[in-house]
């Protein structure tokens, strides 16, 4: 959702610090992602995949994006607006063309939404509690009441004011409420498809100084690695190479949120990269051997 409002001629107030300095900091591998996702109109399916997770987590769903949902999804937005050359091959469900996709996502990641994680985590979690008091006190009906100016609730249909004529039946399947802080102004939006589970996403509230410009990332001139991991793991591989350390203290020396240095870290364990074991109620960790030999240069010792 992020990506309408860098596209949007104008955003929020309270966004326009971050929107300025993201547009700054776009590398060119991000330019697939800003490719698919307009200033106005649709955006596939596919980069939203159902499911919650960790980003690798849907990255690995993205990256198995079965070709009926790709032809499908570029199908619609050909009759919205003239595609780029190289999203014949995504349609057609080309490996190459989906890691593509999938390095530029990383990379948005990364370097645009990583930095704000924390804020954006607890303003979520903050309109996920007020709106479970609000079903708890008054009802599904005060909920969906409350959603969004654009939104209407009569039962047992709720009307919004969407982009085209577009109607989703449940059919029992239930409703994903979905609280997003980039929203695309008041207005909730859903999935192209209605055959896929129903998800609705909305806009949290947002105050001044809630999302704001991030500190920027001091690169090393021509890093390899950080090319290659990306700043922040980068980063929390480096403060692990002279002696082990608790997430907490390894966010620390990382200088990010500790929700961060924990979600890195497990990408890091995951390549391993880095070990981590548990001592009571912390968890601990280690540079590998793999590790150590990335950061230096050289190839790992074989036993």
């Amino acid at each position: 959702m992020s990506v309408y409002l860098l596209r949007k001629p104008r955003a929020e107030l309270v966004l326009d610090g971050w929107r300025s300095q993201t547009r700054q900091r776009l590398t060119p591998s991000t330019r697939p992602l800003l490719d698919l996702v307009p200033a106005s109109g649709s955006s596939p399916d596919f980069l939203t995949p159902p499911g919650g997770g960790s980003l690798s987590e849907g990255i690995d769903t993205l990256l198995s994006t079965p070709r009926s949902r790709l032809a499908a999804d570029f199908s619609h937005l050909a009759r919205e607006r003239p595609l780029p050359s190289w999203t014949v091959a995504l349609a057609e469900g080309r490996p190459p063309a989906l890691r593509m996709v999938a390095d530029a996502l990383r990379e948005y990641f990364d370097t645009c939404l990583d930095p704000h994680w924390d804020a954006i985590a607890t303003a979520v979690r903050h309109d996920h509690t007020r709106r479970a008091q609000l079903m708890a006190d008054q009802g599904i009906d005060a909920v969906l009441n409350t959603l969004s100016p654009a939104a209407t609730w009569r039962f047992p249909v709720l009307c919004i004011d969407y982009l085209f004529d577009h109607d989703v039946r449940l059919d029992g399947r239930g409703l994903l409420l979905q609280p997003v802080v980039f929203g695309r102004g008041p207005n909730p939006t859903t999935l192209i498809d209605p055959a896929l589970p129903p998800v609705l996403v909305y806009s949290v509230p947002l105050v001044p100084g809630v999302i704001t410009p991030a500190e920027p990332v001091r690169r090393r001139a021509g890093d390899p690695i950080a090319a290659l991991l990306g700043t922040t793991r980068t980063r929390i591989l480096r403060a692990l190479d002279s002696t082990d350390a608790t997430t907490t203290e390894l966010a620390r020396r990382a200088a990010t949120p500790l929700p961060t240095a924990s979600r890195h870290a497990t990408a890091l364990r995951d390549a391993n990269l880095i070990t981590s074991h548990r001592h009571k109620n912390m968890m601990i960790h280690a540079i590998t051997p793999l590790g150590t030999a990335l950061l230096q240069g050289r190839q790992p010792r074989l036993n």
